[in-house]
């Protein structure tokens, strides 16, 4: 084990096992349902963002309240605790599911609960990580949630072979490892003293908190969004794999190698990028992304297509990470709940226009031309990030 990753504290490592029995319970619910919702409840491509659209924004604006409030409370772990907790009392939902719209609620419902615990989360993650180790422990954190993304599909897949496809009871197994996420963040989390006295006053988010954030942090923000431009819903994943052929049973497999490929190169990334900066490795995730799209377009079968799939794995673990890593950096810590809410905000609220328009263009045109929109956007968000990394560069000189 590298020495850096072995350096990170133990709370961000039983973080990241929370995150990844969660993981493990919405995955082997999230990469069936795309399936489920158009083959067995006869939903459209275009419902089916829709819904994703929905469900993001909800837990989006959710994260902004939550992350505020996990300021003023000075209570992190609190918060995190109930958004986890929401979470797991919503699972029951999906295996009743009649339509599309009791799916639609349950998505609803859950990412309600992802709102209220991220924010709080990775700003705990921030107040417990060292600066010098910031890249390594949201990498780490997020290699570990990406492994529960792996081992749930996993699981998907042999429940769909010992019940004879029967989705329905997958989406009830899914439940045990939400239980054991949640006992892990009571038992096994423990919340810092802080430094600074939490904030009395409960009042609204200010304009004056927002000003006070700074300027790097909304190029953060801007990066963010530009990024969230150039993609959408994963789910469309999942039925590029199954309009390609490969066996219901088998339709997990696309999150497997998705999620195989980020969880591998998110911790490795994030402590590269506390030595080189977390600027170039964000460039190459976006031209990997292009590429991506590209072939998921003009993929003719299954081979090309997980080729695809991998590539899209590659470019979330050159990412995500570190783009909640560039918000910690350029947040004051006084207010780093409400500036990871703020940045949660901007890029789901981006994700529903990505995840609609995506689920419009399938339906109307086809997979091979919602793909290669995703490209187009990648290509204009790569010169926007560029633009944007090279100004605030010039500023940050102008300023020293």
């Amino acid at each position: 084990m590298p020495l850096r990753i072995r350096n990170v504290p133990r709370t961000i490592w039983a973080l990241g096992f929370v995150s990844m029995f969660m993981d493990i319970s919405s995955e082997m619910t999230q990469s069936l349902l795309p399936v489920f919702l158009v083959t067995g409840l006869g939903a459209s491509p275009a419902l089916l963002g829709l819904i994703e659209g929905v469900a993001q924004a909800t837990a989006s604006i959710t994260k902004v309240f939550s992350g505020w409030l996990s300021d003023r409370l000075g209570r992190r772990k609190l918060l995190t605790v109930l958004g986890y907790g929401f979470a797991l009392i919503t699972k029951p939902i999906f295996p009743f599911a009649a339509t599309p719209y009791d799916v639609l609620a349950a998505r609803f419902l859950d990412r309600i609960g992802k709102g209220v615990r991220d924010a709080p989360r990775d700003a705990l993650v921030a107040d417990v990580t060292p600066q010098d180790l910031r890249g390594a422990g949201f990498g780490l954190r997020q290699s570990l949630d990406t492994m529960g993304a792996i081992a749930g599909p996993l699981a998907a897949i042999g429940l769909m072979a010992a019940f004879h496809g029967n989705m329905r009871i997958v989406f009830s197994f899914a439940i045990i490892p939400a239980v054991v996420s949640v006992a892990v963040l009571v038992l096994g989390v423990k919340e810092p003293n802080r430094t600074q006295q939490p904030h009395q006053a409960m009042s609204p988010i200010s304009w004056s908190d927002v000003r006070s954030i700074g300027t790097p942090f909304w190029v953060a923000v801007t990066v963010g969004v530009l990024f969230t431009m150039a993609g959408f819903s994963e789910a469309f994943l999942v039925l590029r794999g199954a309009g390609a052929g490969i066996p219901l049973t088998l339709v997990p497999f696309v999150m497997i190698v998705m999620n195989v490929v980020y969880a591998l190169v998110s911790a490795p990334v994030g402590s590269l990028s506390d030595r080189v900066g977390r600027k170039p490795l964000l460039a190459s995730g976006i031209v990997v992304l292009l590429i991506a799209d590209i072939v998921l377009a003009l993929a003719g079968n299954v081979a090309g297509i997980l080729i695809g799939v991998a590539l899209w794995g590659l470019h979330l673990g050159l990412t995500q990470g570190l783009l909640s890593a560039l918000v910690a950096d350029t947040a004051p810590a006084r207010l780093r709940g409400t500036a990871f809410g703020l940045f949660n905000l901007a890029t789901g609220v981006t994700m529903i226009a990505a995840s609609v328009l995506a689920g419009a263009i399938w339906t109307a045109w086809g997979a091979s031309l919602t793909f290669l929109t995703g490209g187009g956007f990648a290509v204009v968000a790569l010169f926007g990030v560029l633009a944007l990394l090279k100004e605030n560069r010039a500023g940050t000189e102008t300023a020293a």
